[in-house]
């Protein structure tokens, strides 16, 4: 970035299903004039199976070269990809960095009674899900601890 621009923002955003990384997006997308990748939404306007794990990160990819290059160009970009590993929240550090960002991490958590409520109540899932489901989901994340936290320019925590 060229002396007296602004670096850009990388929000990743970080949560299950039914946590409230899309509402929490949305808001930040207007708050901040920033671009939001969504894959659910990529996948559902190209009718893509949402359970399709190959696609899926054929889309995240894809996502990731663009949020790349709107980053270089200075625009602040929010990934919003449950980012559920370490690794992938690391990687996306480290990327946005070297083109200059400030990375952020805002981790959505709340406890399973509350993500299987909430996604019964929007049933925008074909086929719906499991309260197993969440359960497995949960067994799988790796939800950011203080030291992976301290890694960042900003890390919120946000619940329910």
């Amino acid at each position: 970035m060229s002396a007296g621009k602004f670096s850009p923002t990388l929000v990743v955003i970080c949560g299950l299903p039914g946590s409230g990384k899309t509402t929490h997006a949305r808001r930040l997308e207007q708050e901040m004039s920033a671009v939001r990748f969504c894959p659910d939404e990529w996948m559902q306007a190209l009718g893509i199976y949402l359970y399709d794990e190959s696609r899926r990160e054929s889309v995240e990819q894809f996502q990731w070269i663009q949020a790349k290059r709107l980053l270089s160009l200075g625009q602040s970009v929010l990934i919003e990809w449950g980012t559920w590993g370490r690794s992938e929240r690391d990687r996306l550090r480290e990327e946005g960095r070297a083109l200059g960002a400030i990375v952020e991490l805002h981790y959505l958590n709340a406890p399973l009674d509350v993500l299987f409520d909430r996604i019964q109540r929007r049933g925008m899932e074909d086929p719906p899900i499991t309260r197993d489901d969440i359960e497995g989901w949960a067994r799988c994340m790796q939800p950011p601890n203080e030291e992976e936290m301290s890694l960042f320019d900003r890390a919120l925590v946000l619940g329910q």
